[in-house]
């Protein structure tokens, strides 16, 4: 896909318990020993037409010797069956299981919905000044205007800011992290508040963190709840590397000794944090002449990063707040609800398909568990757990065979996660039913044109004519000193012209890489695009 993995991060987080590092990738998972002779039948473990020869040839590569592979190609209803292989076998989704998680949060919200995070007056006023505290009541907006363009779509970049810590090369989008944020402190000013004797305090009750979701959503999220850390060589050799970071909130303090080596010579940055996750200091090294490289630090209490934000932001509008701008949320001020409050501030969001896009696009893991969170909230519950029931119902609704999907997330990151290419395909079918047909599809990554796909197959005849969620699990073999590819999946649409679009999904799992150079990972990537664009280009017959 042209994003290496960092080999360090493959072994951090598989040290770390993680047996399968999600990776956004190019490429797809499913079923169908690549040793056998992809030829069955259409109903159980075979093929309906035959394979076009590129497909069968990549198949039958000696680095699939034990893999299994799978396919599943039908018409734009999930009828005829054009292509399968094992349709009916669980898999790993990797990513691809987003399209569920999303699916459900995009039915359960709805296509226009908007998050309207408030900020309620809570005390007596008298003339500018507030004789208590002002509440930002949080609702599980994601970006909070960080990625609102003026337009009022949501900005990405093809490798998003969330992977920077294991591909090099993510970027930042140029908006505000702090826009959303602002803007309420602005609204205050406006509302003619010009003093609080009290305190600010977030109000985080509308779901509780579930730690089972990695990454754990939180009901307010500031910039993906990360600290960016961009650093750039300095003018020569020996020089100090410099440092720039966001979003710039008290009492987080960052720190750089990095310094400028020879061009051409590797990166090699740590990034530590301590005193809460506060005090961050970058070390290592930056070749001269490379392009900036992105780093993160998690923010550990979005609540009271949050707090302290909106306490600065009303400085900058003119709003003096009597209470100290750092230390813990003060939730214990918390009133039992807002009835008979006023409200002096609001923001609003873009709609949820512009969120769903984002998810899509970017491979966004905070943003797809933060859909399970959200339908619990729509069925009056805090627990997130309790969003599965909703993703249910809707599966159930939509046509899809729920015995035949596992999750226990909604990123398709954790390891009991699993899918038969059957299923997939029925949620892919299941959008080309109704009205939002095109948003969603032009929602998923596009062979050779942005997202996850962007770099993929930019001189294929089916460049811009594939629509389609990756997904990957990667993890370390110690025992041979390579990686294990768990599976690498790819889903979605193929454009065949004349307004048909068929529906499709393709991977492997169970494959390897020869050593632990990354590039045996993007090999099988770039296999699995290959797979994808042969689809889209084969006539019908094949």
């Amino acid at each position: 896909m042209g994003h290496p993995i960092r080999r360090a991060a493959v072994r951090r987080r598989v040290g770390a318990g993680f047996a399968a590092l999600l990776l956004a990738l190019s490429g797809s998972g499913a079923a169908a020993r690549a040793d056998a002779d992809p030829s069955p039948s259409p109903s159980g473990s075979g093929e309906a037409g035959r394979l076009d020869p590129r497909i069968a040839e990549i198949m039958r590569k000696p680095e699939y010797r034990h893999a299994q592979w799978g396919l599943l190609q039908t018409g734009p209803d999930g009828s005829p069956v054009r292509h399968a292989l094992f349709p009916g076998q669980f898999f790993i989704p990797g990513s691809t299981a987003k399209l569920f998680s999303v699916s459900g949060t995009w039915r359960t919200l709805g296509t226009d919905h908007r998050f309207v995070t408030p900020v309620y007056a809570v005390g007596e006023r008298s003339g500018g000044t507030l004789h208590g505290d002002l509440d930002l009541v949080a609702q599980g907006d994601l970006t909070l205007g960080g990625r609102t363009r003026p337009d009022g779509t949501v900005a990405y970049t093809d490798l998003d800011h969330t992977y920077a810590d294991d591909f090099p090369g993510a970027t930042l989008t140029p908006e505000n992290p702090l826009a959303g944020i602002d803007q309420l402190a602005r609204q205050v000013r406006a509302s003619g508040i010009t003093r609080v004797d009290g305190d600010v305090v977030v109000d985080s009750r509308l779901f509780a963190a579930d730690p089972v979701l990695d990454p754990t959503p939180t009901p307010l999220i500031v910039n993906d709840n990360l600290i960016d850390l961009l650093t750039t060589p300095g003018d020569r050799p020996g020089a100090d590397a410099r440092l720039d970071w966001r979003p710039k909130v008290a009492p987080y303090e960052v720190t750089s000794t990095v310094k400028t080596v020879a061009a051409g010579k590797p990166a090699a940055i740590t990034v530590t944090a301590g005193a809460g996750g506060t005090r961050i200091r970058l070390s290592g090294t930056i070749a001269a002449g490379s392009s900036p490289l992105l780093r993160t630090s998690p923010i550990t209490d979005p609540a009271a990063f949050g707090r302290t934000a909106l306490i600065e932001a009303l400085g900058r509008a003119g709003v003096t707040v009597r209470a100290a701008a750092t230390g813990a949320d003060p939730v214990g001020r918390l009133p039992a609800d807002y009835r008979g409050r006023p409200r002096v501030a609001a923001y609003t969001s873009p709609p949820y398909e512009q969120y769903a896009r984002l998810i899509l696009k970017v491979s966004h893991n905070l943003g797809a568990n933060l859909g399970i969170c959200l339908m619990a909230v729509a069925a009056r519950s805090g627990r997130c757990a309790d969003g599965f029931p909703v993703l249910a119902g809707f599966l159930d609704r939509a046509g899809v065979d729920r015995g035949q999907v596992e999750l226990m997330d909604g990123r398709g990151g954790n390891p009991a996660d699993r899918a038969t290419p059957r299923a997939l395909v029925q949620m892919l079918s299941y959008w080309q039913r109704g009205p939002d047909a095109r948003l969603f599809r032009e929602a998923l990554p596009i062979l050779g044109v942005d997202g996850l796909l962007a770099e993929n197959c930019r001189d294929c005849a089916a460049r811009g004519k594939v629509f389609a969620k990756t997904g990957a699990a990667v993890g370390g073999d110690a025992l041979n000193d390579r990686l294990a590819v768990g599976a690498i999946t790819i889903a979605g649409y193929l454009d065949k012209g004349g307004g048909r679009f068929d529906t499709f999904y393709a991977g492997v799992n169970g494959a390897s890489t020869p050593t632990t150079d990354p590039a045996g990972v993007l090999s099988i990537a770039n296999d699995l695009a290959l797979v994808a664009a042969s689809l889209q280009e084969a006539p019908d017959g094949r």
